[in-house]
């Protein structure tokens, strides 16, 4: 098992492994062997005697650390994916020897020289510009991984990297693990009066397969949301809510969720307290400042300014969605004091009041298959590629597999979608880097393969008859925003790995590509060739899309308070909280003081949602949440050229324009900084206009 033919995740080179072979017992010896590999090349490297140049140092380094991060990025995909509690075991043991080569290599003085010995040569004058790139961003990144800190702090330096990385797993187990336990069975029909018939379904299939009677409903969104929005049974919300804003904190196990051990109020102490440490140790004043070196932004007082005006704009709007909400909420449901477990409810009642439809009615509108087909129908058009189904391994049945090819027909890139809930997944959407493009020593390119990931409600059988699944709106936007990332790794043209697809983009810029994909799922061109209804196959009737674009700013104002409570509570933890002279109580109290201060609702005292925001404690979102609004910002003005194109062609679905963005942000990458890309499509610097226009915020 042990030698290299045997284990997957040694002999698959420089294509894809069989995921279904790879047990939690290949983990350890493979990662070892690789690890020994990597360092033997670092070593060999550093012994050459002559003057370092890309092909005989920078290109066998790369070779040689790829193969050690692809093999354990196809571990961390599947421990996100497919976690079992061997697997979850074996990833943890080997977790502290990787991010102890990876703080080691940052640190490696003489790598460092050598790349300053590049950088100083007349070789460089000689690189490509993304070459030339990658050299300047390694070196930034020595100096942050703390190659020039004295020798006494760097052993203390590679400790904080290495507990940080412990305690964000840990973090992320929780989370999944408090998700997981919980269970509602309710037996009586009765209670459940005013869900759907398709929520009902798959409540009834949860409880099959847990061997109970009537129905079963769990923490996970696609099971939790529903019941939220729909259930007439006010206790039903309450209960469910409490439970889910409890998770992974000191009041989890009275909600049913299980052991005491899974909250993360100290583990979040800790980290920031290590954040921070490592911050002063590299000489900046807090993290925050830290996370800017590699981002837009330049300052941290630049980003505290941005949420804070950003915030004034929208406040306004909240409070009259709020306003509008708690009125509608007396007059129609009964309802005097609006609590938290009301309003996604209240909200629905009152959208469909106004406008005349419900979510559940264009959820019916919108197959999974058919949402698909149309999202590649527009990447097609809008890039001149082509998408097929393929037949690589995947981890398991409902994963998709599909490739990219150009317009000559030539394979350019694959993807895999993997797009339904299921008991050890982590929730959430995300994009991942399964494989980079990259020029290899025959000349040949490596295709660059992308995972993207998201967690819809699974397709439901009930006697023996499985129904199609369909998916929200919301959804849509979400299988979009995802796509968007891909193709920003699938479409790049840079060969240097440093820099292509989304390597080397500056962090608050990296949400572009995801967030500009979301306005196409607004356009009437767009939906009517991407939707058939569940049961008649009929497109969505265009009166029907009308009443959902008069909705598409309903309660965006406290959709955009909530996220920049959240970014501003990121900001302030990793700017501003001292973590070493608090107590865990401290940080949820200051998420009640950022939440008064910027939100119109209040934050309920049961409320504990900073302990599973899996963002920036697990997600590598730490100081950098504001990147989504900052990102929307650039997106949007992006998505206005296309509106102006569309003010004389008739159509936003436009190959000029598309070609045009394709070529001056999805295939430069991160060869150069994102500002230059956005100019380069532009023609100026972003304006935030758009964005408010689109948020019906202006």
């Amino acid at each position: 098992m042990n030698s290299k033919s045997s284990n997957p995740l040694l002999s698959f080179g420089q294509g894809l492994p069989n995921y279904r072979e790879i047990t939690s017992e290949h983990i350890e010896p493979a990662i070892n062997e690789l690890l020994k590999k990597a360092e033997l090349c670092v070593q060999t490297c550093l012994a050459n005697p002559h003057s370092p140049t890309w092909r005989d140092f920078i290109e066998p380094l790369e070779n040689a650390t790829e193969e050690l991060g692809r093999a354990w990025g196809v571990a961390s995909h599947l421990n996100s994916v497919a976690d079992t509690p061997p697997f979850r075991e074996a990833y943890g043991r080997m977790l502290p020897k990787v991010t102890a080569f990876w703080t080691s290599l940052g640190q490696n003085l003489e790598l460092f020289k050598k790349y300053k010995a590049i950088k100083a040569s007349s070789e460089f004058a000689q690189l490509t510009s993304a070459q030339q790139r990658v050299i300047e961003n390694s070196l930034r990144d020595f100096r942050l991984g703390g190659a020039e800190l004295p020798d006494e702090q760097k052993s203390r330096f590679a400790e904080i990297q290495e507990r940080q990385a412990e305690l964000s797993k840990l973090f992320s187990d929780h989370v999944l693990d408090a998700t997981d336990k919980y269970v509602l069975n309710v037996t009586e029909k009765s209670e459940l009066d005013g869900l759907p018939e398709d929520v009902l379904d798959a409540a009834r299939q949860t409880a099959q397969s847990k061997e109970m009677n009537g129905w079963a409903f769990t923490l996970h969104f696609p099971s939790y949301f529903p019941v939220m929005q729909f259930a007439k049974n006010r206790s039903l919300r309450e209960q469910l809510y409490k439970a889910y804003v409890t998770r992974a904190s000191e009041l989890g196990p009275e909600y049913g969720q299980g052991d005491a051990k899974w909250d993360n109020s100290q583990l979040m102490l800790e980290l920031l307290a290590l954040r921070d440490e490592e911050a002063r140790m590299l000489g900046y004043a807090n993290y925050a400042a830290l996370s800017l070196a590699p981002k837009m932004a330049k300052t941290v007082s630049e980003v505290k300014e941005f949420l804070e005006t950003f915030a004034q704009r929208a406040k306004p709007f909240g409070q009259k969605d709020w306003d509008e909400l708690t009125s509608f909420a007396q007059k129609n449901l009964g309802i005097e004091s609006l609590q938290p477990w009301d309003m996604a409810y209240a909200s629905e009642q009152l959208k469909q009041s106004l406008y005349a439809f419900s979510e559940h009615e264009l959820k019916q509108y919108f197959p999974l298959p058919k949402v698909l087909e149309g999202l590649f129908q527009i990447i097609q058009s809008l890039f001149g590629v082509k998408i097929e189904p393929s037949n690589m391994p995947t981890w398991h049945d409902d994963v998709k597999s599909y490739q990219v090819l150009n317009a000559s027909g030539q394979v350019m890139a694959h993807f895999y979608i993997d797009p339904y809930a299921r008991p050890g997944k982590r929730g959430g959407a995300w994009m991942d880097d399964a494989r980079g493009r990259k020029k290899l020593s025959d000349g040949s390119i490596q295709t660059p393969v992308a995972y993207l990931v998201c967690n819809f409600p699974p397709p439901v059988t009930i006697n023996g008859q499985t129904k199609p699944p369909t998916i929200t709106h919301d959804d849509v936007i979400t299988m979009f925003h995802e796509c968007g990332h891909g193709m920003h790794h699938m479409l790049t043209e840079i060969d240097a790995l440093g820099v292509s697809g989304i390597n080397g983009v500056e962090w608050d810029a990296v949400e572009l590509p995801s967030q500009f994909m979301e306005n196409f799922c607004w356009e009437w061109e767009v939906l009517k060739q991407m939707t058939a209804h569940s049961q008649t196959g009929e497109p969505l009737p265009k009166d029907l899309f009308d009443k959902m674009i008069r909705a598409k700013n309903f309660q965006n104002g406290l959709a955009t308070l909530r996220q920049l409570v959240f970014s501003t509570m990121d900001w302030r933890l990793h700017s501003e909280f001292s973590a070493n002279q608090a107590q865990a109580s401290d940080i949820l109290a200051l998420s009640r003081r950022v939440n008064d201060e910027i939100h119109v609702t209040p934050q309920p005292d049961i409320s504990r949602w900073i302990n599973t925001f899996s963002h920036i404690f697990a997600g590598g979102y730490a100081a950098g949440y504001y990147s989504y609004k900052w990102a929307e910002v650039l997106s949007a003005d992006a998505y206005a050229a296309f509106e102006e194109t569309a003010q004389s062609t008739g159509s936003v679905v436009n190959s000029v324009t598309g070609n045009k963005y394709r070529q001056e942000i999805l295939a430069v990458g991160g060869s150069r900084s994102a500002a230059e890309s956005f100019k380069a499509f532009r023609g100026r610097e972003p304006e935030i206009d758009a964005l408010l226009r689109h948020g019906g915020l202006s």
